[in-house]
C-alpha cells in the first residue's frame, strides 16, 4: 500500500470492477483513448492489472480517498512492449473518475508512486505518453518531474487516426543496483507470463 496525505493506493478488489467500469464508459474520461470500455472489457482489463501485480509486485494501483474510502480510479505502473524504439519499458499512468479531476489527485498519487519506485529500486527509468491533444495528462507528466523527449506515432493505432500522434516523456531513476531482490528489470520481464 502507498499512502499520501489524501489518498491510499492499494491492490485491487473485485468490488472495484463496477465503479471502474463506470469510469471506463465515461466519454470524457476516455476522450483521448480509442474507445469506451464495456463491463466485460473492464473485467478483462482488471484481470490484466491483477496479473501484472502478481508478476512484478507492483502495477496500476487502485486509488481511494482517505476521507471516505471512495474508489476514484488508478495510478501506477504498466509494462509496455509495443513496436517503438524506446520499447519495452515501464510507463506511469493514471485514469480517474471525472468528478475527481482538477483536485491534484493524479499528481499527488503519481509522485508517491515514483517515490516508491525509487525507494524500492524497481527500475531505473520510467516513461509516460499520451496523444498530443491530451494537455491535461501532459501537464501531470510535467508536474511530476518528467521531461519531454520526443513525439512518435503510436503503432497500436491506425495510420491517420486522430489519436495516433503521441508525445513521449521520460524520467531517470538511476541506481546501480536497480531491480527487485537483485534481479534486473530484464530478468523480471523475461519471467512475466500475462
Amino acid at each position: 500500500m502507498i499512502e499520501t496525505n489524501r489518498l491510499v493506493l492499494r491492490l485491487w478488489r473485485e468490488d472495484d470492477i463496477l465503479p471502474f467500469s463506470e469510469i471506463n464508459s465515461d466519454k470524457e474520461v476516455m476522450e483521448y483513448l480509442p474507445k469506451c470500455l464495456s463491463l466485460e472489457e473492464t473485467e478483462q482489463f482488471y484481470n490484466r492489472i491483477v496479473a501484472e501485480h502478481n508478476a512484478f509486485g507492483y502495477g496500476l494501483y487502485a486509488v481511494e480517498k482517505k476521507s471516505d474510502g471512495c474508489f476514484i480510479g488508478y495510478v501506477g505502473f504498466h509494462h509496455f512492449d509495443f513496436d517503438a524504439d524506446f520499447s519495452p519499458g515501464v510507463e506511469i499512468g493514471w485514469r480517474l473518475a471525472r468528478k475527481h479531476w482538477g483536485q491534484g489527485y493524479a499528481t499527488e498519487a503519481a509522485k508517491a508512486c515514483i517515490d516508491y519506485a525509487r525507494k524500492h529500486r524497481l527500475f531505473n527509468e520510467i516513461y509516460s505518453f499520451t496523444t498530443v491533444c491530451n494537455r491535461r495528462s501532459e501537464r501531470v507528466m510535467q508536474k511530476i518531474g518528467m521531461g519531454r523527449v520526443s513525439f512518435f506515432s503510436h503503432p497500436s493505432l491506425p495510420k491517420g487516426h486522430k489519436l495516433e500522434p503521441h508525445v513521449l516523456y521520460k524520467l531517470e531513476l538511476p541506481d546501480e543496483n536497480f531491480g527487485i531482490g537483485g534481479k534486473s528489470i530484464d530478468e523480471i520481464k523475461h519471467n512475466y507470463k500475462p
